[in-house]
């Protein structure tokens, strides 16, 4: 059994080829890999289409072998029995019997886990209630809509209560009601004390949730931290909306300003510094008639830091 301070995931220098076509072309997949996950944490997988996401994660799952490095998954290799006792997965696209019901599916789900006769039916009814889908509890999974099949594929990948859950593009088919759900699910894993690692594109959730965060592009690591290591909260430009502003006051402050953008009587300007602010502040004093109605600092997002490693990448010969 792995120690409470012993890496939930640990990596190491892990890369992965593949031989792909009639003349079985070289395909590096990754490249020298390091990564640890803490237990009890929630960690972002973020990297843009075919950056490598989910060739890491089957390694992760012992679904393929590294060409070179290695994982560790609670201290043993990922195709462990023992490890693998203590994880739920959700692939990217899961197969389903669709003749089964969601309940019928559940019930299959737990007998693959292992998990006692005596629990089971309690297990399945609480994952329909919490996932939302009790009104479809007996209902063929074959009329499923895509939203409600992630759904059931989060639900299999809980029905054990592992201690690590490992969920590929789980926001996938999920309306924006679905995500916020979900979200709340991930964070309530967190709070029970379980690990998650999850891949995905959509930054605005791995910002609202994640402790910390891994950028892969092109199947190298560009990054890794807690987000309030990664943006560092600087402020990158300032808008300031003024309104009152006659033509040649506009020109004026137009000077000043990075950008602008006129809107009725309103004029937005955009500023990197604070010392620029504080001129604008002095133009429409000195001329009088001018209001300034807002002063909003913009910081880096996750996006922007993201955009800016792929920009970077794409930049490389």
């Amino acid at each position: 059994m792995a120690s409470l301070s012993e890496p939930v995931i640990s990596v190491t220098r892990l890369s992965k080829v593949y031989r792909s076509g009639f003349r079985m072309k070289r395909i590096q997949a990754l490249t020298d890999i390091s990564l640890e996950v803490e237990r009890g944490e929630i960690f972002g997988f973020l990297g843009p289409n075919g950056a490598g996401k989910t060739t890491f994660i089957k390694v992760l799952m012992g679904l393929t072998e590294p060409t070179t490095g290695g994982a560790l998954v609670f201290g043993r290799p990922p195709r462990d029995a023992a490890a693998k006792a203590r994880l739920g997965f959700l692939p990217e696209s899961p197969y389903f019997y669709d003749h089964l019901t969601a309940r019928e599916f559940l019930s299959l789900a737990t007998r693959l886990s292992a998990v006692p006769k005596s629990e089971a039916a309690g297990r399945i009814t609480g994952l329909l209630r919490l996932l939302r889908m009790e009104i479809a509890a007996d209902v063929q999974m074959r009329g499923f809509s895509r939203g409600m099949l992630q759904r059931m594929g989060i639900a299999q990948a809980l029905v054990a209560d592992p201690e690590l859950v490992v969920l590929d593009e789980p926001m996938g088919g999920l309306d924006p009601i679905g995500r916020k759900e979900f979200r709340d699910i991930i964070v309530d894993l967190r709070d029970r004390g379980k690990t998650v690692f999850f891949s995905t594109h959509i930054l605005s959730d791995v910002e609202m949730i994640c402790d910390r965060v891994g950028i892969v592009i092109e199947g190298r690591m560009a990054e890794v931290g807690r987000l309030s290591e990664i943006l560092t909260g600087e402020v990158e430009s300032v808008e300031v909306t003024v309104r009152g502003v006659t033509g040649k006051t506009q020109k004026i402050l137009e000077r000043v300003s990075r950008h602008t953008i006129k809107s009725g009587d309103e004029l937005l300007l955009t500023v990197k510094s604070e010392e620029e602010v504080e001129k604008i502040m002095a133009i429409c004093r000195e001329v009088g008639g001018i209001r300034v109605v807002g002063i909003v600092p913009h910081r880096p997002t996750l996006e922007d830091y993201f955009m800016a490693h792929v920009a970077q990448a794409g930049r490389k010969p």
